[in-house]
């Protein structure tokens, strides 16, 4: 199966009428062949158009014949082989077993999803019998979600499969009934087209219409922005930097009908070591919190950059063990050029501030051009509550310690992060109380709470929450993984007084479907 360069519209194999660009070789440092093409406006229009008049039919399928369309994207990704992670790790400069682990996360959120619609409460049924003897009468009422309508998702750098042509956006839009158009991403197209030609050979096998996904091809920012201004699109979903989520977000808000972006944007994700924790485990918390601090290059947005504890002999002992052990780590490759010369910036600017120390050598971290090497530093609670440029994310393996005078310092830091995807609490069972007074604050401003971990690693499963308040995502009352990530792309609607001959089937009398509803304020299966 070779590589053509080519877009897909519609189900249509077609060069883009702009200009040529070419997928990088970030391990090898050069160019791939073939060259791909920028779609146009009009390119970006027929997309829309066809996921359009697709959206309609496509939703009127039924929970099973969507059901059986995602399990048969994940069987023709499957199918794809060998050469979608030989062209994975060249596009990515990522190892085999990460990207053969990816694949399989990616087709197993497609079954997840699929599970769901057999399941049936994605459709939060709920029904008020009419009381007609009350003054005033009730009407009967009765509520189901339905899609959105065509959803731009646009694939992301650091998960080429799991977050990109077929991971949990296109996965959850697709589920609700919502046809996608996605941007694929420049670093690798590659990779894109043979994901896309699985969802095609799937919407064929299914026979489904056409226009339930399309996907472009292109550099910069203008076909995302065409994307997100076209009248047809519903919402967005988006994984990458904060200014990119920024700016399609301020795009949404200035048309003539606004919609919704699900953005995951920006998150340091701090690690609370707490007292007991930290002098009983001092060298494992170490060793762990440097493992998840490099792997991957760091490119993961659930990466620990920030680490809080109490200041005092144990938070130095902590210090001491984790430069050493991130002494041996050797500078990676990172995804693209540009991320790691962004890394090499960031790493370099925080060594810059005052009241930093750098527990590992600058110089090793930014040495090699496209990689990155570990990087921590060390700052008091003070500093960092005066220093806002302190708090900003590096994309990479860095990672900043802040010694923190006390409790009260801790808590007072804690209110003035941003909002994170995720926070660490390091605790053992003298932990508890200190843990207890910092929960609530924790609550307001994260996503996912964890213990005893580290939070590299999103599970994906019913109960996962990987979002978080803004910056962390536009939406913090969002997950993009997990089942909950299908709210996204739905809304309700409510039917009153209708005859039954017109009800869907799910608010039907007899329940046809057999799916958990909510009839009078009781859950049942009546």
């Amino acid at each position: 199966m070779s590589i053509t360069g080519l877009a897909s519209i519609g189900g249509n194999n077609v060069q883009g009428n702009g200009s040529a660009f070419l997928a990088f070789d970030p391990s090898k440092r050069e160019s791939m062949a073939p060259a791909f093409y920028m779609v146009d406006a009009q390119q970006i229009d027929t997309a829309c158009r066809l996921a359009q008049a697709a959206f309609d039919p496509f939703r009127s399928t039924t929970d099973e014949q969507r059901a059986v369309f995602l399990e048969t994207i994940a069987q023709q990704i499957m199918a794809l082989g060998d050469e979608l992670i030989v062209r994975a790790m060249a596009e990515s400069g990522l190892p085999r077993a990460r990207l053969e682990g990816e694949r399989g996360r990616t087709a197993g959120q497609l079954k997840l999803f699929a599970d769901l619609l057999r399941e049936g409460s994605w459709r939060d049924v709920r029904i008020d019998s009419a009381l007609p003897e009350r003054q005033p009468p009730r009407p009967d009422l009765r509520m189901r979600m339905i899609g959105l309508g065509p959803v731009a998702v646009f694939a992301a750098s650091n998960f080429p499969l799991a977050f990109s042509v077929a991971g949990g956006d296109t996965a959850s839009a697709l589920a609700a009934g919502c046809p996608v158009v996605l941007k694929a991403h420049s670093a690798h197209p590659g990779t894109s087209e043979l994901m896309a030609r699985a969802i095609v050979r799937a919407i064929q096998v299914c026979e489904l219409p056409a226009g339930v996904f399309s996907l472009l091809t292109g550099t910069g920012n203008g076909i995302g922005q065409e994307l997100v201004r076209h009248p047809a699109i519903q919402a967005v979903g988006f994984t990458g930097s904060r200014s990119g989520g920024m700016a399609l977000m301020a795009v949404a808000a200035a048309r003539a009908q606004p919609i919704p972006v699900y953005a995951e944007m920006s998150s340091i994700n701090p690690v609370y070591l707490l007292p007991q924790a930290l002098a009983n485990r001092t060298t494992e918390i170490a060793q762990g919190f440097a493992a998840s601090l490099t792997l991957g290059a760091g490119q993961f947005c659930t990466n620990p950059g920030l680490v809080l504890a109490l200041a005092g002999a144990d938070f130095e002992r902590f210090a001491q063990h984790a430069a050493q052990a991130l002494s041996g780590a050797a500078c990676a490759t990172m995804l693209t050029p540009g991320i790691a010369s962004s890394y090499q910036s960031g790493v370099q600017r925080l060594a810059a501030q005052t009241e930093v120390t750098s527990l590992t050598p600058v110089a090793n971290a930014v040495k090699e051009e496209g990689k990155g090497g570990p990087a921590l530093f060390l700052t008091s609670g003070a500093a960092f509550l005066a220093q806002a440029a302190l708090h900003d994310e590096i994309f990479g393996p860095a990672s900043l310690l802040v010694a923190c005078r006390d409790l009260n310092q801790m808590l007072e830091i804690t209110e003035k992060l941003e909002g994170q995807l995720t926070a660490t609490l390091q605790l053992d069972d003298a932990d508890l109380p200190m843990a207890a007074r910092l929960l609530p604050v924790l609550e307001r401003r994260v996503g996912r709470i964890l213990a005893n971990g580290f939070p590299t690693g999103v599970e994906v499963a019913t109960a996962m929450v990987h979002g978080g308040p803004f910056p962390s995502t536009s939406d913090g009352r969002s997950t993009s993984v997990g089942t909950g990530a299908i709210n996204r792309f739905l809304r309700p609607v409510s039917y009153q007084n209708l005859p039954q001959a017109l009800l869907p089937d799910a608010l039907r009398d007899l329940n046809p479907l057999g799916i958990w509803r909510r009839r009078d304020g009781t859950l049942g299966k009546e």
